[in-house]
């Protein structure tokens, strides 16, 4: 199998060039052209000699397809499937608002995670996706020039595909590539440790950590990776990051403050919507610099969940910001067409 080329460093292009026995500069043109230009076939490198063209497509593929669907909701927000490797695809979601245009992206086929509330988590695992076929989804969007926000919210857990989401990430942001500033980008997670630390230590893009129940043995009956991986133990972790503000001794701790840092909350009736599933959180929380984002529950079939109201929302939203927690609720986008929070689905049938 060819290996994709979108998604190599500098460094590691200058590897290629230097195998296919080419002079160093020849790196430099194939950068910019995989990272500055919407190229789909290396013959419209037009600066790069026939031979290196014929070489390339020998050996290596270059990573980019365009969508082989797109599926429009009444609301304007659109969906896209995208083939990757081994016959599968994934989905991923135009959502845009105004000035603001945000791009929801997939990083495995399927996911491990299992939350029982979520279509991508009954589909199960099928494949993690490589560095370019999660650019892809950003590269061949027909909206591209539009974009001013990107979230990893899409199919899979982000940190069970660390490696080739950290290459995506530089990718976006490095001078060399799309050059996109962190503050643009958000990445989601039940709060798998390892991945997280690493992306908190290497990358400044923003956090978002599915919270969902602040109780550990509410979240363990609905979210399995509760059990490895408790949110109490995620917190505390975080309590030592530079979102961290010590509200207990009235202080700020010293840091950059370049990451924004949020907690995904669904609200269900009567499952998380009580005042004492509210001072949990509140208690839980206490002391990070954050908000908590309230979502809307999207129905899926043959599932015994029911969302809260439209005015619980609201109620939850003014109860926690009495507390002083920061608190939103994100606008339902898509669900006419499957594309809202926690619809992505793309098992086949």
């Amino acid at each position: 199998m060819k290996k994709q080329i979108s998604g190599l460093t500098p460094k590691e292009i200058e590897t290629v060039v230097a195998e296919l026995q080419q002079p160093r500069f020849v790196a430099k043109q194939l950068t910019q052209w995989l990272y500055k230009k919407q190229i789909f076939s290396f013959d419209e490198m037009t600066n790069v000699s026939k031979r290196v063209r014929e070489l390339l497509s020998e050996r290596y593929e270059l990573g980019r397809s365009k969508p082989v669907r797109r599926v429009v909701s009444k609301d304007g927000t659109v969906k896209y499937l995208f083939a990757v490797t081994d016959g599968h695809t994934v989905e991923s979601v135009f959502i845009p608002d105004g000035d603001r245009a945000t791009l929801c992206v997939s990083s495995q086929v399927g996911c491990k995670m299992g939350c029982r509330f979520c279509m991508t988590g009954r589909q199960g695992f099928e494949a993690n996706l490589t560095a370019a076929e999660i650019l892809n989804q950003i590269y061949s969007l027909p909206e591209f020039e539009r974009l001013t926000n990107i979230v990893f919210m899409g199919q899979g857990e982000p940190f069970d595909n660390t490696d080739e989401v950290m290459r995506a990430l530089e990718v976006l942001t490095a001078e060399w590539g799309l050059a996109w500033s962190p503050k643009r980008i958000t990445v989601s997670t039940v709060g798998l440790m390892k991945g997280m630390q690493r992306f908190i230590r290497e990358s400044r893009c923003n956090l978002a950590i599915s919270l969902h129940f602040a109780f550990g043995r509410d979240r363990a009956d609905h979210m399995p990776a509760q059990k490895p991986y408790p949110i109490e133990d995620v917190v505390e972790m975080l309590r030592h990051e530079d979102f961290c503000r010590d509200i207990d001794e009235g202080l700020t701790r010293e840091g950059s403050h370049q990451r924004r840092l949020s907690f995904e909350y669904i609200l269900f009736e009567g499952l998380n919507d009580k005042v004492h599933h509210l001072d949990k959180i509140v208690k839980l929380l206490r002391g990070l610099d954050c908000r908590v984002n309230l979502i809307p529950f999207h129905a899926i079939p043959d599932s015994p969940y029911v969302g809260a109201t439209t005015e619980r929302l609201m109620h939850v939203r003014n109860y926690l910001t009495s507390k002083g927690l920061f608190a939103t609720v994100r606008a339902s986008r898509g669900q006419d067409i499957a594309a809202a929070c926690g619809l992505l689905n793309t098992k086949k049938r």
